[in-house]
């Protein structure tokens, strides 16, 4: 860099004066008293409607030194949330976007259903489950409802692997406000009993019961508790320790004690993440809500909030080789609370999940003050050359707690691809679907059979609309857990797909398995079967590779129903699929059947409420 950049870069704004003068003189930027790498101002929280100027071109490296911009970022490649009023992220979006236009309406509040659970489901009595505490409870769920998004539930989750090769290698960081309850609940398998919500337990005992095996960690309290277990997380992952991590947050007020002391308005929230590294995700397929360029965490020790903050600010974009003018909007504790009041723990994630959703809709929310949402105008450098829109989320230190700062960037662009691996089948696709009861696979049946009979679903016989039931069929196969209750159906288009699984959850309707229906049949034209009485491996060994090959060659020739029927015995034919890599399709999550759980540990006689 010469005089005439640097000096070019003082008068931009780019570089402080006395980290201009050190580079004038040679000497080292760090050695220059109360320089300062970048300037600390970040966008305001919205942009104008108008076309601004034209931003100035990024420095490919950090003013004055530092770390050099890292070659990737990692992919944001699920995300799952409920907070009040708002049961999944497009209601949260909703309420988000009417926020400004509604100067009266309530935020924060609580979840609701927080006692109702769905222990069958994850393999757990209704007296271990009742023993857990709720936020274990509710992160439990959607942690498998983030995995099941990405697709990462079934034999995609075994691609997964550390740097060392082991499958299933995705770490769990969790964050959490204070934990109600440390009693003692007893494993599904049988094992030695194990203190449940005992607060750093929660990442172990989630990885037991979803069967991971990457690193955990857990970060209790303070506003930025899930900004620092996502930092951690990514610490793990730049150190090959996993190859995948799930980051959740949850924070329930279920004490008293616990309510604001100044009035205000508390909120509660549960959400998960799922990230990747970058490069991985886009060879995989997977779908990407956004990327972290870089994250920043520190105690301020005995300085002031505002200087700890904008100190990590300037860390977070001179690590991403980032300047504070390429950053279009900033989401912190105070813009999340206008739509979900005080949610504690779980702040950091909302403030997340209001970035990632303002990244995807390429719209700003409404900002204290305003009526409405804007478009996000997409800015550009010097020469016109268009740049990815970016969002920082930042939560200030409180009460002695760690601030940390998150640089999100919008996902980069994909070209056309196609939604299946290889040519259509005229001939129909063999679609496998699985649940722990019969009750729970008729409820995800017509759950899918609501998805593929939507208004946008692709006309019938069409060849898109077979290359669509070909990528459905496929993302059922590598994306889901194989399961007890199976069901078996080959269709020629969505339309025959959807009606033949509406009629199989109608004609489940009013069963009563404790009479031992549904103990496999035909209904239809789907086949089903019940093996959780089963005994044994069934009829053929897949851990055994001639299995595996056998298995494959079914597939290669579409022996379709060949596979239906060893699928319906008990074989897991789905891990022998081997069409190719295709991008995850993303369907609709498995139906949990929630039930009020009493206190003595007992289901209560109402019945399921569908998740």
């Amino acid at each position: 860099m010469d005089h005439r950049d640097i000096l070019t870069r003082f008068k931009n704004g780019d570089l402080g004066r006395e980290q201009a003068a050190a580079l004038l003189t040679g000497a080292h930027p760090d050695s220059a008293a109360g320089g300062a790498p970048l300037t600390t101002a970040v966008a305001r929280p919205r942009a104008a409607v108008s076309q601004p100027p034209p931003a100035r071109a990024l420095t490919t490296a950090p003013a004055g030194g530092g770390p050099s911009a890292p070659v990737d970022g990692y992919a944001i490649t699920a995300l799952h949330g409920r907070f009040p009023e708002a049961d999944g992220l497009d209601a949260f979006w909703h309420t988000a976007v009417l926020g400004g236009r509604d100067a009266g309406r309530r935020t924060g509040g609580s979840l609701g259903g927080v006692d109702d659970f769905d222990a069958v489901f994850f393999g757990l009595t209704p007296q271990g489950a009742a023993l857990m505490d709720p936020q274990e409870r509710l992160l439990l769920e959607v942690l498998w409802q983030t995995l099941e998004t990405a697709g990462c539930t079934g034999a995609r989750l075994d691609t997964l692997t550390a740097a060392d090769g082991e499958p299933r290698a995705v770490g769990v960081y969790v964050a959490h406000g204070p934990v109600g309850r440390a009693v003692v609940a007893q494993e599904p398998a049988g094992d030695a009993p194990v203190a449940a919500g005992a607060g750093v337990g929660l990442p172990a005992r989630l990885s037991t019961l979803l069967d991971l095996r990457g690193p955990g960690h857990c970060v209790g309290g303070g506003e930025a508790a899930f900004l620092v277990a996502l930092h951690q997380a990514l610490s793990a992952l730049r150190a090959g320790e996993c190859g995948a991590a799930l980051v959740g947050a949850v924070d329930l007020r279920l004490d008293p004690a616990r309510r604001h002391p100044e009035g205000g308005e508390e909120g509660e929230g549960v959400g998960a993440v799922l990230l990747r590294p970058l490069a991985a995700a886009r060879a995989a397929g997977d779908t990407i809500h956004a990327v972290v360029r870089a994250t920043a965490v520190a105690h301020p020790g005995r300085r002031a909030r505002d200087a700890a903050a904008d100190g990590l600010a300037r860390r977070a974009l001179a690590a991403a080789g980032v300047t504070a003018a390429g950053v279009g909007l900033r989401e912190t504790e105070a813009t999340v609370s206008a739509t979900t009041g005080d949610t504690g723990a779980a702040t950091g994630l909302a403030a997340l999940v209001r970035a990632v959703l303002q990244l995807r809709h390429g719209t700003l929310l409404p900002a204290p003050g305003d009526s409405s949402a804007v478009p996000w105008v997409r800015p550009y450098d010097e020469s016109g050359r268009e740049l990815p829109r970016r969002a920082t989320v930042a939560v200030r230190p409180t009460a002695g707690n760690t601030a940390a700062h998150v640089l999100l960037e919008e996902p980069p662009r994909r070209g056309p691809e196609l939604i299946a691996a290889g040519p259509a089948a005229a001939s129909g696709e063999l679609v496998l679907l699985s649940a722990p009861t019969p009750e729970h696979l008729a409820a995800t049946a017509r759950r899918l059979a609501d998805r593929v009979l939507s208004a946008d679903a692709v006309e019938d016989g069409t060849q898109d609309d077979r290359r669509l039931l070909a990528a459905l069929a496929r993302e059922l196969r590598l994306g889901r857990a194989v399961r007890d209750c199976r069901l078996a159906v080959v269709a020629r288009d969505n339309g025959e797909l959807g009606a033949a699984l509406r009629a199989f959850a109608d004609d489940r309707d009013g069963v009563d398995d404790r009479d031992g229906a549904g103990a496999g049949g035909a209904r239809g034209s789907v086949r089903c079967a019940d093996l959780r009485a089963a005994q044994g491996p069934g009829v053929l060994s897949g851990e055994l590779p001639e299995t595996r090959a056998y298995l494959a060659a079914l597939w290669r020739g579409r022996r379709l129903d060949a596979l239906a029927r060893l699928w319906l015995a008990g074989v897991d034919v789905t891990a022998a699929d081997t069409a190719g890599a295709a991008p995850v399709l993303p369907l609709p999550t498995s139906a949990l059947l929630r039930r009020p759980l009493r206190e003595a540990g007992c289901p209560g006689t109402d019945g399921p409420t569908p998740s």
